[in-house]
């Protein structure tokens, strides 16, 4: 299968290529730098230069491509997200959620390609109830509705579209922001990274290989459809935060009072540590026939952080 990669130099579109590679498909990268689309074409993929916000050039794009598979990957973060700017530093990737999704499944719709998968996350549930959520839980869209709304948006859109979405977890590994010498390490490293209050804040890891891996297998898939891409252990911050500094060198963390986390990081970092929800993977496994090789943090800590 011909499968077209938009976002395909970032942290799930790395691993992602080599993967469709060794099931038999074949990638098709689309990036918005000449010279990282030069850099994938000496490994031998076909890569294009494009920008999402581009709509003709993305529609010819697309269709000069022939592919019968779209993969949404397409964001704009930078890795190390200051809290206290939050709002301003996603912003830009809001805006790519709604206009660059709009945009893609239009060229996709103009091509004849009726199958998308489009990259979500699960770590937006709306506080209370359940400490761990399936993808029928609410967004926090109150809480939250500048990262929520257009996530919510992003959802919409694909569904309508007959396509699915994964909801990954917080991304582990080679090449993302929770790797050995990634800025969360970093954050240890500087004790900027505390146990806020009881550190009860429920966190849901994927490793990065289990993410493309999961990606593969919707591929084909009918939608509508909604997944969680977390491993098999959600964990509260007061018990991973300890073993990421074990196993990156870094000094225990330090705890801090929620009304200091508020002051010193703000409110939305506190909310995060204190107030976060977790998510299953029930749906996928039993849907799809996924199953993470790094079905906990804890060994993938151990051995694969990279």
């Amino acid at each position: 299968m011909r499968v077209f990669v938009a976002g395909a130099t970032g942290a799930i579109g790395r691993p992602l290529l080599p993967a469709l590679q060794a099931a038999g498909h074949e990638p098709i990268a689309m990036t918005r730098y000449e010279q990282k689309a030069a850099a994938l074409r000496v490994q031998g993929i076909e890569a294009v230069v494009c920008d999402a916000y581009d709509a003709a050039r993305l529609a010819r794009v697309v269709a000069d491509a022939r592919a019968e598979q779209i993969v949404h990957l397409l964001t704009d973060l930078p890795e190390d997200i200051n809290m206290r700017r939050f709002e301003r530093e996603t912003a830009s990737t809001g805006r790519l959620r709604r206009d660059g999704t709009r945009n893609l499944i239009a060229a996709a719709q103009a091509a004849g390609v009726d199958k998308i998968v489009a990259e979500s996350i699960a770590f937006i549930y709306a506080p209370g109830g359940d400490r761990v959520k399936d993808e029928d839980a609410p967004l926090a869209i109150a809480e939250l509705p500048f990262a929520a709304e257009p996530i919510a948006e992003l959802e919409r859109q694909v569904r309508d579209a007959g396509g699915i979405v994964l909801r990954y977890g917080w991304i582990y590994g080679p090449g993302t922001g929770f790797r050995r010498d990634g800025s969360w390490a970093a954050s240890l490293r500087r004790r900027q990274l505390p146990i806020v209050g009881s550190g009860t804040g429920v966190f849901s890891f994927v490793h990065v290989d289990d993410a493309a891996a999961a990606t593969v297998a919707a591929l084909g898939r009918q939608g509508p459809a909604t997944y969680n891409i977390v491993d098999d252990e959600p964990v509260p911050l007061s018990e991973w935060v300890l073993e990421y500094a074990r196993a990156v060198g870094a000094p225990r963390p330090w705890r801090v009072p929620v009304w200091v986390a508020r002051l010193a990081a703000g409110r939305h970092a506190a909310a995060m540590m204190s107030e976060l929800r977790g998510a299953s993977n029930a749906r996928v496994k039993r849907e799809l026939g996924w199953q993470p090789r790094y079905a906990s943090w804890r060994n993938g800590f151990q051995t694969a952080l990279g």
